[in-house]
């Protein structure tokens, strides 16, 4: 299954918000990113840096099923105020990090 990984920021002194957040993650919000096709994702942070990496067998429809999706819109919208977001305009997704090294 294909990966692909994202770079954001969180803004300085919420770290332990967004940390919180993530920790009691709303079920629907779970909901949306599996009924888009992800699995596999995790969040890792080195002081204010996001790096996140997820699996998804069709990237183009994820991406067009969380565009669409109310849950993950508000989701958007309550850590917009905590995170600096960079989002492509073509895709309306972040940008994507292209892959320089895999190990089988």
């Amino acid at each position: 299954m294909p990966g692909y990984a994202w770079v954001l920021e969180v803004r300085p002194g919420h770290e332990e918000e967004y940390k919180r957040r993530h920790d009691e993650i709303w079920p629907e919000m779970l909901e949306a990113l599996r009924a888009a096709g992800i699995r596999n994702y995790n969040i890792f942070r080195h002081g204010l840096t996001l790096f996140g990496y997820f699996e998804t067998d069709d990237l183009k429809r994820t991406q067009e099923i969380l565009a669409d999706d109310p849950v993950n819109a508000r989701w958007g919208e309550w850590m917009g105020p905590i995170m600096k977001v960079e989002v492509d305009s073509a895709t309306s997704f972040p940008f994507l990090l292209p892959k320089q090294f895999h190990m089988e």
